[in-house]
């Protein structure tokens, strides 16, 4: 079944209402596909791996979802183009299944540790984020592109009398490894609430 949160028709702004959700996740500061960000990224993979063996012996059948990302910055100037990519900051994420504990995390996140050595790991947490309302859309193609669309997101907000109330979203439906840069599918989601 097609989650109806990661659907949508490209360029389309929907309003969507998200639960609560717990994720795998880890922050840094770096450029996308940098030293730092590649290292959270392949930190959060045998972690999230991790949980869906264990859940499907326990079972629960839950797939593992896509890789997901918050970013921001002091100066929102670094995201225009010629921006320092190395200021961006960023909380990538995978979301964890419904049954994990505190309790088993930490027994997956040592799982990991004594498999692959301490790495980045010790820096995963299970985190939760509620983003309730937000204004979202499927966009088409290269990451570099999707200014004018997340540029459309926040005019709908203030057009609609809407405040940002949380982080850039992004939800990464594609594998850039194997899919061309201009079939990549990205949810852009942004939290809204009712303005001041």
């Amino acid at each position: 079944m097609t989650d109806p949160l990661l659907t949508g028709k490209p360029g389309r702004i929907d309003h969507v209402t998200v639960p609560p959700m717990r994720f795998f996740a880890i922050e840094g500061q770096g450029a996308p596909g940098g030293e730092a960000h590649a290292a959270a990224v392949a930190a959060l993979y045998p972690l999230a791996y991790g949980a869906r063996f264990a859940g499907k012996a326990r079972g629960h059948d839950e797939k593992v979802g896509p890789l997901e990302g918050l970013w921001w910055s002091e100066d929102y100037a670094v995201f225009q183009p010629g921006g320092d990519r190395e200021a961006w900051r960023w909380r990538m994420l995978i979301r964890a299944p419904g049954w994990l504990d505190p309790a088993a995390f930490e027994d997956l996140r040592r799982a990991a540790i004594a498999k692959k050595g301490e790495g980045v790991f010790a820096q995963v947490t299970l985190w939760p984020l509620d983003e309730g309302l937000c204004l979202q859309a499927l966009h088409l193609g290269p990451y570099a592109d999707e200014g004018p669309l997340i540029a459309r997101i926040h005019a709908q907000a203030a057009a609609e009398g809407l405040a940002l109330s949380g982080l850039h979203h992004e939800i990464y439906l594609s594998d850039p490894r194997r899919v061309a840069p201009e079939k990549l599918k990205t949810i852009l989601r942004q939290p809204v609430r009712a303005g001041v």
